[in-house]
Formats: structure tokens, sequence, C-alpha cells
């Protein structure tokens, strides 16, 4: 009989997870998988830094439901600390909930020792200004007696004859002010008028005199790990503040088919990831004004990019249809709403909202603010776009014809799913070089320009600490053990004796590479599993099948450009990616970065009502390709297991890198020519 397993426990957003007893403290299961979880007080439950939020449930992406019972009982500690200096809702402290059965927990931003980093800096594009909120200094006849008229009517006639704006309309609350103002403006009066050319202009607010405040707007980037946005000026289109949040919905599931599968298993599922994405929206305007210095209130346009299960979830729709075929979406087209339809409280009362359209089922208005800032159908040579992240967005196209599709690449590029995988923060190792003689490895953290062999480097991370490998780290790691001859075509590690490296070592029936091992003074072993290669395969894999998908449509059997977009794409190498196999054959020169492009396309819709325009019409004409349906999706898949493929012959990677003709299989010398794949023994 086999004995029961000890409770799972997953943390959010780290991904990390490993099994403990019950009745251990979720604060020392964190700190045993070096979970960055505060706390100063010894366990006491004094500090209060290590709240977190248990999630309920069914999570079939970890295979586990959690009930009501996974954790022990409020104690009096907690009781105690609520009463004095409160706690959220649903929180408990880390140190006193104890496990008792399977477990999901998040742990919040404010309890991060190291706070995440979201990468996705607004670029350095500039702007064509012609926002559809602008500001306008109307003088406004006084009333006659002798020439009835309404205080509106009459601010309506002179906008129109000063500024050539027509048929004003305005909301009540804003009409109420108009009035007092006008008077106390001496008929002089500035009024923020939003116009898009679909339907009637709209007055959102007004000043008397002069308003010399300013006019702002926000460029939000919705995605299934983070959400970046970027606080912009109306006016000279300046960005003014950016930041970024983890999306707190990962505590519901890693990709976005989890959340799909979380909204179906619980009832209300949908509304309760609907309700967390918001307020994590609110609180994000409410910090960007904060870094700003400026009134919320001013803020009076807001442009929204994001998947479409994002997309559903953000506007309150049940993503459901998505989770099947035909894959449906509710809508495809864009959408002008007003901030306080998402109920967004952190904006101007009458502050809109404008969400771009979404191309097809899996293809979203991330994807269309990507081909708006990328412009790959104005492009003369042949153009493959890639959004990398959790779901990857693949654009390829020139002048003639642009395709699109997605592909499920998952957590693992983000450092989910690895064994010492983390998002991005100080302490996370961001780069890998492996010496191919000695077999030695050599890093760089999150937080230092200096690479570990460096002499300055113990001190320089002292603060930080080497706390695990983030996604550009896993993926430099995995090329470079490949250029180094310790992994083989396949994806299999080979041992100490056959790859001749000590930083080989035994991993149950396989092997690991020891990257970091500081467990003698009590710090982490941070290596490369044999699961570690498994998942990048996958993920890796799944993109390139949908980029092959694409060049089968296309009738071709080379791409002339790549384009690495998303936060990721920024920060990773493209000799890696290319020796991964993530991407198609392509000179190196012709591989470049294009930083948050959908956060770029959004910025471009914020400030431009053609681009809004253009975008509109752009979508129509982009053709979906669906890769659950495809036939040869499974096929291209298989083979682009092998690093960096079995069949595709990457003559230009060839030309820079010789990749070692290694075999650490069965049948002995896997080659690069058969993808390292095992030969089947005949049964005698």
């Amino acid at each position: 009989m086999t004995a029961p397993k000890d409770p799972l426990v997953v943390f959010l957003p780290s991904g990390k997870r490993g099994r403990f007893a019950p009745g251990t403290p979720v604060l020392t299961a964190a700190r045993q998988l070096g979970v960055d979880l505060d706390s100063v007080c010894g366990g006491r439950g004094i500090c209060s830094r290590c709240q977190i939020t248990p999630a309920f449930g069914d999570f079939p992406k970890h295979g586990i439901h959690v009930g009501t019972e996974a954790l022990s009982g409020w104690n009096a500690v907690e009781d105690r600390y609520k009463s004095k200096r409160g706690l959220i809702d649903g929180r408990r402290l880390g140190c006193q909930a104890q496990i008792t059965g399977d477990v999901v927990i998040d742990v919040p931003p404010e309890s991060q020792v190291h706070r995440q980093i979201v990468r996705k800096a607004a670029s350095d594009r500039v702007m064509k200004m012609d926002p559809v909120t602008r500001l306008y200094v109307v003088e406004v006849e006084e009333p006659d007696m002798h020439e009835p008229t309404g205080d509106f009517e009459r601010l309506a006639r002179a906008l129109q004859a000063q500024w050539g704006v027509a048929g004003l309309t305005a909301s009540l609350p804003v009409l109420s002010r108009l009035q007092p103002v006008l008077r106390k403006g001496g008929w002089q009066v500035s009024v923020a008028v939003h116009d898009d050319g679909h339907g009637a202009p709209v007055l959102l607010d007004l000043w008397p005199g002069l308003h010399d405040g300013g006019l702002y707007g926000v460029a939000v980037d919705l995605g299934s790990t983070t959400i970046a946005a970027h606080l912009c000026d109306l006016v000279s289109g300046a960005v003014l503040a950016s930041g970024g949040i983890m999306n707190p919905q990962i505590r519901f599931g890693e990709d976005l088919m989890s959340r799909v599968s979380y909204g179906m298993m619980n009832p209300g599922g949908d509304r309760e990831m609907t309700a967390v994405v918001r307020a994590a929206l609110n609180d994000l305007l409410a910090d960007l004004a904060g870094q700003a210095g400026i009134e919320a209130r001013l803020i009076f346009e807001m442009v929204l990019v994001c998947n479409p299960v994002m997309h559903h979830l953000a506007l309150g729709i049940d993503p459901l249809e998505l989770g099947q075929a035909p894959f449906a979406l509710a809508t495809s087209d864009a959408l002008r709403l007003s901030t306080r339809d998402l109920g967004l409280t952190n904006t101007g009362a009458s502050a809109r909202l404008y969400v771009l359209p979404c191309i097809a089922g899996h293809v979203g208005a991330d994807a269309a603010a990507v081909a708006l800032a990328e412009a790959p159908d104005r492009s003369d040579d042949l153009v493959l776009v890639v959004d990398v992240g959790t779901n990857a967005e693949i654009l390829l196209g020139n002048r003639d014809r642009v395709l699109a599709c997605s592909s499920p690449t998952g957590p693992a590029f983000e450092g989910a799913q690895i064994s010492a995988g983390q998002r991005a923060a100080p302490g996370a190792i961001e780069r890998v070089e492996i010496d191919p003689i000695t077999k030695v490895p050599r890093f760089r953290v999150i937080g230092s320009d200096l690479w570990s062999d460096d002499p300055a480097f113990a001190e320089a991370t002292a603060a930080s600490g080497i706390t695990g490998i983030c996604g550009s780290g896993i993926i430099e790691a995995v090329a470079e053990m490949r250029m180094a001859g310790l992994l083989d075509a396949s994806g299999l590690i080979g041992s100490a004796e056959a790859a001749g490296s000590g930083r080989l070592i035994p991993d149950g029936r396989t092997h690991s590479y020891v990257l970091h091992d500081a467990r003698a003074t009590g710090g982490p072993l941070i290596s490369v599993t044999q699961g570690d290669i498994r998942a990048i395969q996958l993920a890796k894999s799944a993109l390139y099948a949908g980029a092959r998908l694409l060049m089968d449509e296309m009738g071709v059997d080379q791409v002339e450009r790549v384009v690495l977009a998303g936060a990721f794409g920024a920060h990773i190498s493209p000799k890696h990616a290319m020796v991964l196999g993530m991407i198609p054959d392509c000179p190196l020169d012709k591989v470049q970065s294009a930083g948050n492009a959908a956060g770029t396309g959004a910025r471009m819709a914020l400030h431009s009502r053609a681009a809004r325009d253009e975008i509109e019409a752009t979508v129509r004409k982009i053709t979906k390709v669906e890769t659950a349906i495809a036939p040869k999706f499974q096929e291209h898949f298989v083979n682009a297991n092998a690093l960096p493929h079995a069949t595709d012959p990457f003559p230009e990677l060839r030309r820079i890198v010789t990749l070692p003709d290694v075999g650490f299989g069965a049948g002995g010398g896997g080659s690069d020519g058969d993808g390292g794949r095992r030969r089947r023994r005949r049964r005698g």
C-alpha cells in the first residue's frame, strides 16, 4: 500500500513548489523553497511582513483541489494582530498559518523582500500627436434676456466658432458644474473635449479661465503575468511615469487555459478574477499619479491592450468560450467605454477607455498593438514578429500579406515551472556563460553588472543574495550547456563521466548541472535539472511550431528578419534563442528587439486618433492561423523538441556556432543530424 503524500504547496508568483509535512508553517515552507517571503520578528506574529493569501478551489494546472481546511484555523495571534493593526480580509500571517492540505499560496508584493521587476519600460518612440482628448480655451457669450439661450448651448456654439468642434454633448454630472465654472471664469473657460470621430464630441471636464494642470492619459498592457502602464502627457506625448505589477490572477493559474479552467470549475471564479485584476488596475493608476505628482482626476484617457482571455476577464465577460473550439470571442471589435464601466475610480469621473480590437480567438488586442507598433504590413522584407510571453503571439508578413497565430508556450520562459526558477527580481541569475573547455559557469544577477568570477561580485550581491534563475537566465543556461557539450541535441543531460564535468551531479535517474551551490552557508542550490530542460523544450517547441505554421501558410522556409517583442524578448540573447531553436534560422544581425511593442502600440493609440483608425482597419486584413486545429502543428512541435531542431538545418546559426556532436542516450551517439534521438532496440 502506497503511503499518502505530504501536502503540496505552490507559491505564486514565483511558481516554486514542494511537499511538506502537515503542521509546517507556511513561512517555514517558503524559506526552505527559497520563496521571497519577508519576516523580521522570528515568526512571532509581530512584524506582519509575512502576510500571504491562500487561494481556494480547483487548480487543474497543479492537479490539486484546495479546500478551506488546507491551512490551520485562524488563531489568537492573528486575531490580536488584526484587531490592533488591521489585516486585509482573506490574508493570513505566514508564520501562524500551518499547512494541513494541498494549497496554493499567493505572496503579495508588499510581503516580498525583493520586489518583482516588471521589465516593460516605455520605448523612445517618437509619437505622432493627434489625441482624441484635447484642451480648448473658449470665450463664451454672456446670457442676454433678449436672446434667451442656455449656457451650454452658447458654450457649444463658441467651441464650434472658435475651434471648429461641432455637436458638443455633456453628461449630467459635468453639466451640473457648468454654470458656476462659467461665472467664476468671467465667461472664459478651459474645456477638455473627447472627439474620436465615433459619435458626437463629449465635454469631459471644464475649469474657470486658463487650466494649466495638464491633461493625462494612461496606456496599459495587461498581460497574463504582468501589468505594465505608462502615464503620458496628452499634449506633448511625454511619458511622465511608468509602473508595473504582477497580475494577481496568477494565483488562479499561471497560464490562460488554467484560468479558464478555474472559472469553469469554480462557480463565480470568473467574477473573482475580474475583481482582482480591476483592483490591481486601480492601484496601478493611483501609483502612476503619485509618481508623476498629478491628481488622478486629471487622467482623462486610458488605452488597454491584452490577450483575449485577459480582455474578457477585465471587461467582466466569462472566457468560457475561449477554452473550447471554435474559440469564439464575445466581441472582437474595438471598444469605446468609460473607465467607470470597469469600476476604475482613480481617473477623471468622465474618463474614456479605448480597448484595441482583437484579431481572433487567441490573438488579442496585444497582438494588434504589436502590429500597430511594428507595422509588418508596411515591411518590404518578410518579417517574423514574436511577442514572447506566457502565451506567444506571432505575426509574419510584409506589404503583400500578414498572418497571425498564438502559441501556448506556458510560463517556463518567465522562470515558472523551473526547479530554481523565479520571476525577475534582484538576486535572480539573468545571464550565464559556460567555458566550453573547463565546463565552469559564470553568471550575472539582476541588480549587479558584475560577473560571478569578479573578485567584487560577492560584496556587490551581498544585499540581494543569489536567489534563483529567471527566464532569460534559464534560456542562456540551457543554450550554453548545449554549446559546451553538457547537453545533447535531444535535450539529455550527460553524466559527469560522459560529459567531463564534476558539476554534473546525479539527480534520481537523470543528472543536473550545478550553476551555484551555497548550501554550506545556508544558501540555495541552483542547478539546471532534466525537468527544467524538458520544460524549456516544450515551451520553445510550441513557439517554433507556431512560427513554422505561418511560414508554411506563406509558402517559405526562411524569414528575412525577426523581431523579438515583449519584456522577455527584450532581455534574451538572439544567439542563445537560436541555439535552442526558439526562432527560425536567420542572420543574427537581422534579429532585433522591439522591447514592449504592445505597450508602444497602446501609447500610439493613446496619442493618435489616426492610429486607432489604422489598427481597426489593419486587423481586418490579418489572416488568423489556428494552431489548435492545424494538422502539421504536432509534427512541427515534435521536430522542434531537438536542440536546435531535428530536421531544419539552421545554416546561419552554424556559420557562427559549432554545436558539439554528443549523445547521451541509450543509443550512444545521437548526433545533430538526427536531433539526438535514441535508436529503438529490436526485441530478440
